[in-house]
């Protein structure tokens, strides 16, 4: 579901500052931005859909996406967030699967479409390429492996905690140490595995006890320290 803004400017379709590319030969790169369409997306835009057929991957040159599976009840579960100088959706590409994930726009954004093909031809082409690709890959798997391990063995305070500083380290701080993403109580609770009520009562326990300040959606962190403490890191 492509928005309806003005098309991206040129600095936000440049994929020169994408680590997966920095192998690619001269050539390569040229082929790269000969064949990718880049589009702005509104927040609120569905990029595909689980069960979706993909053609291609897509590259975040600006803006931010949750990616989420949702379960038999319809509640969401968000798997990660994509930012810029993130690339979404090759997994399933890479082992020709439908989509086995839903992408939204949760701030506005700038994609840029890779084909399959083009994919295909830079995997069997350069090495380099697929061994980053490959480690990209593992790093998903590492962290999709911490997640059932916090799931099965750490309490939901624990685990909000988590949540919090992984926000904390994926996208920082501003200067007054406020998370530079803004979120729902519910998306959090889709994050940390949990019912709406059980964070919004945790985040008012953790207000309490000095480690956060809510300012709307946003979430100010008093201390890291301590918080890390209560997530058990």
């Amino acid at each position: 579901m492509k928005s309806s803004l003005k098309r991206p400017v040129e600095e936000e379709c440049d994929l020169s500052g994408f680590q997966l590319f920095k192998k690619l030969t001269e050539q390569e790169f040229v082929q790269l931005n000969y064949d990718k369409t880049c589009s702005l997306y509104k927040k609120g835009s569905i990029i595909y859909r689980e069960g979706s057929r993909l053609t291609g991957f897509y590259c975040v040159t600006k803006g931010i996406l949750k990616i989420y599976k949702t379960g038999i009840d319809g509640k969401e579960q968000i798997i990660r967030f994509a930012k810029k100088g993130e690339i979404v959706a090759y997994r399933s590409l890479l082992s020709q699967e439908l989509a086995c994930t839903t992408s939204k726009v949760i701030e506005e954004a700038v994609l840029c479409h890779i084909p399959y093909q083009t994919l295909l031809y830079l995997i069997q082409n350069n090495w380099e390429f697929s061994h980053h690709m490959l480690q990209i890959v593992c790093k998903e798997l590492r962290e999709a492996n911490d997640y059932i391990t916090d799931i099965a063995q750490k309490t939901v305070r624990e685990r909000l905690a988590e949540v919090l500083l992984l926000l904390k380290e994926s996208f920082d701080l501003d200067n007054s140490n406020t998370l530079q993403i803004s979120l729902t109580r519910e998306e959090l609770a889709n994050i940390v595995g949990t019912a709406t009520e059980s964070v919004i009562r945790l985040l008012s326990e953790f207000k309490q006890d000095k480690l956060i300040e809510l300012q709307g959606r946003k979430i100010k962190l008093l201390d890291v320290n301590a918080l890390t403490k209560v997530a058990n890191l």
